[in-house]
C-alpha cells in the first residue's frame, strides 16, 4: 500500500476518503465558498498539497453531479497533477467556468482524483501500414 504525504490547508474540509468505501476515487472539496457569475471563471481551491510518489500523477474529473448542482465546467476538461507539483504551498486547485450563476461552499464536494502511474517509456516505430483492418473511419464500428 502506497503512503502519500498530504497537506490540509483548512481545518474546515473533510479529510479525504475512498468515495463511500465503494470506489477507487476520491472526492475532493472546495477549501472556500466561491460565487460566480454566468460567464465567469475562477480556480477554485481544494485546500491539499501532496508529495505523489516517485512516477505517480493525480488524475481529476468532475464528480458526475458537478454540473447539475452547481453549472460549472471543468475548463480543462481532466486536470492532471505531476509529481513535480509538490511544493508545500502547492494547494491542488480545480479551474472552472461558470454557466449560471452559482455560489460552492467551503467543504461541497465538486470533484473526484485518483493516483495514475505514470505513462512508461514509449518509442515510436513508423510504419507504411498497420497489421489490421480497417474500423471504416473516425465514430464507426466497423459494420454497415
Amino acid at each position: 500500500m502506497q503512503k502519500i504525504k498530504i497537506k490540509y490547508f483548512s481545518d474546515r474540509i473533510d479529510r479525504l476518503k475512498y468515495i463511500d468505501g465503494k470506489s477507487d476515487w476520491i472526492d475532493l472539496r472546495a477549501s472556500e465558498t466561491i460565487v460566480l457569475k454566468a460567464g465567469e471563471s475562477a480556480l477554485i481551491p481544494l485546500g491539499v498539497a501532496m508529495e505523489l510518489p516517485e512516477g505517480y500523477e493525480a488524475h481529476i474529473v468532475p464528480r458526475s453531479s458537478t454540473f447539475k448542482n452547481y453549472g460549472i465546467l471543468q475548463t480543462n476538461s481532466c486536470g492532471v497533477i505531476d509529481g513535480s507539483y509538490c511544493g508545500d504551498e502547492d494547494m491542488w486547485r480545480m479551474p472552472v467556468y461558470a454557466t449560471r450563476d452559482t455560489v460552492i461552499r467551503e467543504n461541497d464536494r465538486i470533484c473526484q482524483f485518483r493516483i495514475m502511474e505514470n505513462q512508461p517509456e514509449i518509442v515510436f516505430d513508423e510504419v507504411s501500414f498497420l497489421s489490421n483492418d480497417s474500423r471504416g473511419g473516425f465514430g464507426s464500428t466497423g459494420k454497415q
